[in-house]
């Protein structure tokens, strides 16, 4: 271990295999380089940690078990290290998840440490997280020993189940930083993607943020249909992402966002994870490219996996004309939408290298567009700022056709495509800042005089939309551009002109609980020949004139997100 201790006295190089035991050294050492009480760090830990669970559940999880669970992960970070294993460094990478995952444990016990009193919902999971970690770290270690010199040969069962056991390592760290914020407990207040889904979970289980796999399977039963015993099992591999026996909300959400919509849950599951040849679960990037491998001379040969990094998206790897393997990550389209486009334009032809490549159009059908109904009052309110509830209120030139998840704001497709482009990390919400883990496309019908409605479907009425979790209006306080102090840069397509136009009219009319883009010059431009009396009570006779709705562009996998060695 000297040459890790050699590393980390060079502060400016990060040595990406850190053993848990020298992290701990590393942040009890004092200034001048002398080690500190370690051992009192490491008591300290333990203690915080055992504090952090149920007092009832203090016999399954206390300071011996705990340090147990350290000493374990400083055994597989050890076995992982050896020079024969030669670990490729992209993702999932063991020798990083495991000390990142000792570094976050690290941060959850310094929180608890100030806390009075711990949520019994935070004790139940942390419990279990414990727990499974022990169990994960105790598998890979029995590899190891079951495996002996197979483990080092890349393409033997062993190394291929130590793969699988790095992607749940992977989802285990993922889970902890969501519940876990910066080592701060917030999964009462994590938010499930979908508005359906995350009603069936609080009407199920009030706020817990996990349940036992046999609890979730009988509950879940009452309201998709569960076949037989296999199907669950098969049902249980594809949900249950860090193999503990139960699921968590943050599970939940990722599986709903995959396999959505909720009304038809498991039959697109069914569809996608269970019939469909080209889906191929905990594989890695590389274990991709080696599989597409073999089909290297039948372009349009492709395989979908849940991306291990981009948890909730799928990522679909495929081999071009030109012989090369790619991987696209899925951005704002579904992945029946995405193949069935694919596979007209030659792209996904061949699922696994297979000639059979499955119809999904009745698939597709299930998932419409969600439709939106401008009301009465929202059609005048608008009339009076001269504007339309449907018109993208970034650009002023296009209809929204796409809403933002969990927040609801709605926007049109162009606009969003530029925003993601020129976010750094994980984009958020224009207007509310909100983490954008999903989006779908919605069509906003807009209010017709007298009989002029269509009765052809039943939409959501924008009456109900001043929730974020129901759809909401844009409220006037979300479009304000951001603070100098936010970090959240606004794209070149949505320069402050906009915005100041937008803010202009906003301090103009504050009274106004909606947005009012007049000042926008291309809002003159358009909306000035059919204006009544504004600022009166006067409105147009006729509603103002509504653009001609054309097809959104949305990206294709010639231009889609594109991953070529990581994921």
């Amino acid at each position: 271990m000297r040459s890790n201790h050699r590393y980390l006295e060079q502060p400016h190089l990060r040595y990406r295999h850190l053993t848990s035991r020298d992290a701990m050294a590393t942040n009890g050492r004092s200034r001048n380089g002398n080690p500190s009480q370690t051992s009192t760090l490491w008591s300290r830990l333990h203690d915080a940690l055992s504090e952090a669970v149920n007092p009832h559940q203090k016999a399954g999880v206390d300071r011996r078990v705990t340090e147990r669970v350290w000493k374990l992960m400083e055994k597989v970070v050890t076995l992982c290290q050896q020079s024969k294993m030669n670990l490729k460094n992209s993702p999932p990478f063991v020798l990083d998840i495991l000390p990142d995952t000792f570094q976050h444990l690290r941060m959850i016990a310094q929180k608890n440490a100030t806390k009075q009193h711990q949520d019994i919902r935070e004790e139940e999971y942390f419990a279990m997280f414990i727990e499974n970690l022990s169990k994960k770290c105790k598998e890979t270690i029995k590899l190891f020993k079951d495996g002996k010199e197979a483990i080092f040969d890349q393409s033997s069962s062993y190394r291929r189940n130590l793969n699988k056991l790095s992607l749940v390592f992977s989802h285990m760290l993922a889970e902890l930083k969501t519940l876990y914020v910066n080592g701060e407990y917030k999964g009462d207040t994590f938010r499930i993607t979908k508005s359906d889904a995350a009603d069936w979970w609080k009407n199920t289980f009030q706020d817990r943020i996990i349940v036992p796999w046999t609890l979730f399977l009988r509950e879940l039963s009452v309201k998709h249909e569960v076949g037989s015993a296999l199907e669950a099992t098969a049902l249980k591999s594809t949900i249950d992402l860090t193999c503990s026996d139960c699921i968590s909300i943050f599970e939940f959400d990722v599986f709903t966002r995959l396999f959505q919509p909720w009304p038809t849950l498991l039959k697109n599951w069914q569809v996608l994870a269970v019939t469909h040849p080209a889906y191929v679960a905990f594989l890695t990037y590389d274990e991709v490219k080696a599989r597409l491998q073999k089909y290297i001379h039948l372009p349009g040969s492709y395989v979908f996996r849940l991306s291990c990094t981009r948890l909730g998206q799928w990522a679909i790897g495929y081999v071009t004309l030109e012989g090369v393997i790619l991987q696209t990550i899925l951005q704002n389209k579904s992945l029946c939408q995405a193949l069935l486009e694919g596979a007209r334009e030659g792209f996904y032809l061949y699922p696994d290298g297979k000639n059979v490549n499955p119809d999904l159009t009745l698939a597709l059908q299930s998932d419409q567009e969600d439709h939106i109904r401008v009301t009465q009052e929202q059609y005048e309110l608008y009339c009076e700022m001269g504007s339309t509830f449907q018109l993208c209120k970034i650009c002023a030139e296009r209809d929204k056709d796409v809403r933002l998840e969990p927040c609801g704001h709605l926007l049109c497709a162009p606009c969003l495509q530029a925003w993601q482009e020129t976010e750094q990390g994980a984009p958020s919400c224009p207007y509310c800042r909100a983490e954008i883990k999903d989006s779908e496309m919605i069509v906003v019908e807009p209010y017709r005089p007298n009989n002029g409605r269509s009765s052809s479907v039943s939409p959501v009425s924008v009456e109900n939309m001043e929730s974020p979790q129901s759809h909401n209006l844009i409220d006037i306080d979300d479009d304000d551009p951001p603070s100098s102090s936010s970090s959240v840069h606004l794209p070149p397509p949505m320069t402050s002109s906009i915005y100041k136009a937008l803010k202009d009219t906003n301090n103009h009319s504050r009274s106004s609980p909606l947005l009012t883009p007049e000042s926008s010059p291309m809002i003159d431009r358009r909306m000035q020949p059919s204006r009544g009396v504004l600022g009166g009570h006067n409105c147009p006779a006729q509603p103002p004139p509504i653009p001609p709705r054309r097809l959104s562009p949305m990206p294709s996998p010639r231009l889609a997100q594109r991953t070529p060695a990581t994921d």
